[in-house]
C-alpha cells in the first residue's frame, strides 16, 4: 500500500548550487515526522516544496498516491506554520483564524461556527477579539496553528514553528503540539534544527545533511544507534573511539582501538573482521568505578567535574582518548586527578563506519 505522502527522487538546484538530491522520503498518515538538520541541509527546501511554494527541478511528490507538484499551493490542501507566524497585524484573532476558510469560499455562518470550534479547541476564546500585537509569543503560536487547522487540512507543515519562543514556553508548547498531534490524529511534517526538540516530538526523524537524509528512524534509534558519524554527532553529545574490528560473533564484536585498549560493541550485520570502525558511547551510559569491569573498562584519570543541576559532566583522559561522563548528580565526587576505570556495557555503544 502507498504511503500517505511519498517524495520520489526529489531534487532542488538553484543554479549550479544543489540544495536537495535525489531525495526520498514516505510519511505515513497521522505520523509525527521532523525534517532535522543544520542550516543548508535542505530540511526547509522540502518542506518548502511539499507545500507548493517551491517547485522541484526533478522527482514527484505525491499525497494519498496522487501526484500534486504540479498543483499550486492552495490546491494541495495543506495548513503551514511560519517561525514568524505570518498573522495579519490589522486582524483579530478570529479574522485571522478565518482567513483561510474565506478564502475557500466557505460560507459565513459555517465559517463562524468552525472558527469558534478551532479557537476554543486551543483555550484562545477569551481573546478572539484582540489583535496579534495585544498576544504574547505563545498565544500568536497558538492562533498561527488554529488557522492552519481551521481548514481541516490533510496535512500540517510547520517551519520551526517554536523558534521565537522561549525556553520554558517552548517545551510546554512541544507538549502542547504533541498532545494536538495526538488528539485530532495529524500528519504533521515538522522542521526544527534544535534535536531535543526532535527526540521529544517525533513518531521519525529525517537527518538532513547536504540535502540527503542520512538517518531515518524513530527517534530512540536515532539517539542510541546512529548510521552515521554525523548523526552521532548531531544528535546530543557522544564519545568517538577509533578502532578496528578484531572478531565478530552475530550482532557483537571486540574492537581494538587505536588507542590500546579492547572494547565489546554490537554491530551492523554488515561488519566483518578487520573493518575500520568508530564506536560511539553517549556520555550518560559512562559510569566510573575503582576497579575495571567485566567488559568494558579505560582506566583513566579525572580533569574536571562540572555541576550542571540534574547531572555531574566529567571530563576525562586515559590510554590515549579524552572522554566525558554525565553522572548523577547524588553520585560520588570523584575531585580532579583521581584515578579511575571508565566503563560501559556492550550493549550500551553503537558501532558506525568512519
Amino acid at each position: 500500500m502507498p504511503a500517505f505522502i511519498t517524495l520520489d527522487r526529489i531534487s532542488k538546484a538553484f543554479g549550479q548550487l544543489k540544495v536537495v538530491d535525489e531525495l526520498d522520503l514516505q510519511i505515513e498518515k497521522g505520523e509525527f515526522v521532523s525534517l532535522l538538520g543544520p542550516s543548508g541541509s535542505g530540511k526547509t527546501t522540502i518542506l518548502m516544496m511539499l507545500a507548493g511554494f517551491i517547485e522541484p527541478t526533478s522527482g514527484e511528490i505525491r499525497l494519498e498516491n496522487k501526484r500534486i507538484d504540479h498543483l499550486p499551493a492552495h490546491r494541495r490542501n495543506m495548513g503551514v506554520v511560519f517561525q514568524n507566524y505570518a498573522l495579519f497585524p490589522h486582524m483579530t484573532v478570529a479574522e485571522n483564524v478565518a482567513f483561510p476558510l474565506m478564502m475557500r469560499g466557505v460560507s459565513k455562518a459555517e465559517a463562524a461556527e468552525r472558527v469558534s470550534r478551532a479557537i476554543d479547541m486551543v483555550k484562545l476564546g477569551h481573546i478572539k477579539d484582540r489583535k496579534p500585537a495585544q498576544l504574547s509569543g505563545g498565544q500568536q503560536q497558538r492562533v498561527a496553528l488554529t488557522r492552519a487547522l481551521v481548514f481541516e487540512p490533510s496535512v500540517v507543515l510547520m517551519d520551526e514553528p517554536l523558534g521565537a519562543l522561549d525556553k520554558q514556553l517552548r517545551e510546554h508548547m512541544q507538549f502542547e503540539l504533541r498532545e494536538l498531534h495526538r488528539r485530532l490524529e495529524l500528519t504533521i511534517v515538522f522542521v526544527t534544527h534544535d534535536q531535543g526538540e526532535a527526540l521529544t516530538m517525533s513518531d521519525r526523524i529525517a537527518v538532513f545533511n547536504a540535502g540527503r537524509i542520512e538517518q531515518l528512524a524513530s527517534p530512540e534509534a536515532i539517539y542510541d544507534r546512529p548510521n552515521t558519524r554525523f548523526v552521532a554527532e548531531f544528535i546530543g553529545e557522544t564519545n568517538l573511539f577509533t578502532g578496528k574490528v578484531e572478531a565478530c560473533e552475530g550482532r557483537n564484536a571486540r574492537i581494538k582501538l587505536e588507542s590500546g585498549p579492547i572494547v565489546q560493541a554490537s554491530i551492523p550485520t554488515d561488519f566483518t573482521a578487520g573493518n575500520a570502525a568508530l564506536v560511539s558511547v553517549r556520555p550518560e551510559r559512562v559510569r566510573l568505578a575503582e576497579q575495571a569491569g567485566a567488559d568494558n573498562s579505560i582506566q583513566v584519570k579525572v580533569l574536571d567535574t562540572v555541576y550542571q543541576g540534574d547531572h555531574l559532566r566529567v571530563r576525562l583522559a586515559g590510554s590515549g582518548i579524552d572522554l566525558v561522563a554525565k553522572l548523577e548528580r547524588k553520585a560520588r565526587p570523584w575531585p580532579v586527578g583521581a584515578e579511575a576505570f571508565a566503563t560501559f556495557e556492550p550493549d550500551e555503544c553503537t558501532v558506525i563506519r568512519p
